[in-house]
């Protein structure tokens, strides 16, 4: 009997193949013995290769939630801090500080009505803000960056500061106590004040005096003969200086000033106490 070997060679290149085929997975048709072809082999692929992830069909992977975004909550709006109807110092302040924005003429007076409602609400608007009138906290804060801390002439510049304690001077007899610090006089009867006023003094080169006179002369209605200005319920007291109404204090406040004399801006006030002032009561100019 004969046997047939055949070469390493050819096995050995069959043998690569086949372990070619399988890696590959390719379909081959080997043949039987007699050299007919046999049924096609199919061989698959590994399904994945050992220690990596397996594969996904394609739709697979569950929907991701969509996020909805929340509307974020609405703003609180602003606190309001002065309103129309509302007065005090917070108020005289909030005046002073809109005169120097150029949007308020009159005052402070300290007392929130239709002027400085009008002069907040043009203040809003020209700075994109809400036309309410009301001077909530951005108001507020949007004024106070453009404008400095009012001094106290700024803040009592038609008058209505309180006056100061009376000089010791003033506790006796019928005197016009009259205060340079505080720019106030007072009518004080025997120790007890009567009634108080703001008043003005003289400007730098027109100092009005201080000391201790007494009324010489009233005069219903005056007129200065050296300025030519009106001086009505003048009560003179040194020279030609007087404490008389004026005007232009009424007009422009501490703005601007007299040429010596005691200028009184109410003139209520100016015609009660030139009634009740005689000559001869003692007048106390102090600091």
């Amino acid at each position: 009997m004969t046997i047939t070997r055949r070469p390493a060679a050819v096995l050995t290149s069959a043998t690569a193949v086949a372990a070619l085929t399988v890696l590959c997975g390719c379909t081959t048709q080997p043949t039987d013995a007699d050299g007919k072809p046999r049924a096609p082999v199919h061989v698959q692929s590994p399904a994945r290769i050992p220690g990596s992830r397996p594969a996904e069909p394609a739709g697979s992977h569950p929907a991701q939630p969509t996020r909805t975004e929340q509307p974020s909550p609405a703003a609180p709006a602003p606190r309001v801090l002065y309103a129309r109807g509302d007065s005090g110092p917070g108020v005289r302040e909030l005046q002073a500080r809109l005169r120097q924005a150029a949007w308020l003429f009159d005052g402070p007076s300290g007392s929130y009505g239709p002027l400085t409602e009008q002069a907040v609400r043009g203040f809003q608007g020209k700075h994109g803000l809400p036309r309410t009138g009301q001077t909530d906290t951005v108001t507020w804060q949007r004024l106070v960056g453009i404008t400095h801390t009012p001094g106290m002439w700024e803040l009592y510049l038609m008058g209505g500061q309180p006056a100061g304690a009376p000089d010791p001077r003033c506790t006796t007899g019928r005197v016009l106590c009259i205060d340079k610090t505080t720019r106030t006089l007072r009518w004080m009867v025997d120790g007890r004040t009567l009634s108080t006023t703001a008043v003005r003094f003289g400007a730098q080169y027109t100092p009005t005096r201080e000391g201790v006179f007494h009324i010489y002369r009233k005069e219903r209605d005056w007129v200065s003969t050296l300025y030519h200005s009106p001086m009505p319920y003048a009560m003179f007291f040194s020279g030609g200086e007087a404490v008389h109404y004026s005007s232009d204090f009424a007009a422009r406040g501490y703005a601007g000033a007299s040429h010596g004399c005691v200028n009184v801006r109410d003139e209520a006030a100016i015609q009660q106490l030139f009634a009740q002032v005689r000559v001869g009561d003692k007048v106390i100019v102090h600091w």
